[in-house]
């Protein structure tokens, strides 16, 4: 773990530590089984039907787990970096009785063997932490069965722009969409350095990972917001979400045969 990777996981061990202040909110929040939203609800639907396992990377609190449990998957598996968070979402889980699982792990390369998950499923403020996509990406593939699914509910990578003036949206002075990375300056990353992904390099790197793009859909309502902030750039105007989900191709006939 490099260094700029070390101070970040000591901001999120710091943030986590509101998932044991405000324990009690979040277990209520995790028993009305309701954190998935309508449009990861209307993607993931087909695929939780078929009960996968399911592998979430970055799990943070684990209150989309009971959800995702909830709507179908037979098995959660969480991987997040911090303690605080991956020992605060598994006692939940114990305390509501349902089968999800927390190891704890650094994003790519987790304890987890190969073709183990059905199903990867990742995202809102996930992404932003990874400092090598390619290789996020290439874990992901390792992860999931052939035909397993990948996906992704993010906050669109045009978000760092936005201003949160409520009048007009604005672009920040300081940001650029083709950043390498910039200082987070808000709950619950204030301090740490987030990476920067193109929508292009999002994709690029799914597909070379040996994954097919199913569906890359893009939203205008946020998946979180400030509270007591009412951004113009919310509005409906501006991207500020998006969701993917990609299939890892079957093995090519072509490669099994004896030349």
């Amino acid at each position: 773990m490099d260094d700029e990777v070390a101070a970040n996981r000591v901001v999120w061990e710091r943030a986590s530590e509101k998932h044991v202040r405000e324990y009690g909110v979040l277990l209520a929040e995790a028993a009305r089984r309701e954190a998935l939203l309508p449009q990861e609800l209307e993607l993931l639907g087909p695929v939780l039907e078929r009960r996968p396992v399911v592998v979430h990377l970055q799990s943070g609190h684990g209150v989309d787990d009971v959800s995702l449990l909830a709507a179908g998957a037979s098995l959660v598996v969480g991987v997040d970096y911090s303690v605080t968070a991956a020992t605060a979402a598994q006692q939940r889980a114990r305390e509501l009785g349902v089968g999800a699982q927390y190891v704890v792990g650094e994003v790519p390369v987790v304890p987890i063997r190969d073709r183990a998950a059905d199903l990867v499923y990742t995202g809102k403020g996930a992404l932003i932490w990874m400092r090598d996509l390619d290789a996020w990406a290439v874990e992901v593939a390792r992860l999931l069965k052939l035909g397993g699914q990948l996906f992704v509910y993010e906050g669109h990578p045009a978000v760092p722009l936005w201003s949160w003036d409520e009048d007009e949206p604005r672009i920040r002075a300081d940001r650029s969409y083709f950043a390498e990375s910039h200082v987070n300056d808000s709950f619950p990353a204030d301090g740490a350095r987030e990476w920067q992904w193109t929508l292009g390099q999002i994709v690029t790197a799914v597909v070379r990972a040996g994954l097919a793009i199913e569906v890359l859909a893009e939203y205008a309502e946020p998946f979180w917001r400030h509270g007591g902030v009412q951004a113009a750039a919310w509005q409906g105007r501006l991207p500020n979400s998006f969701a993917l989900l990609a299939t890892k191709r079957q093995r090519d006939p072509v490669e099994d045969v004896v030349l």
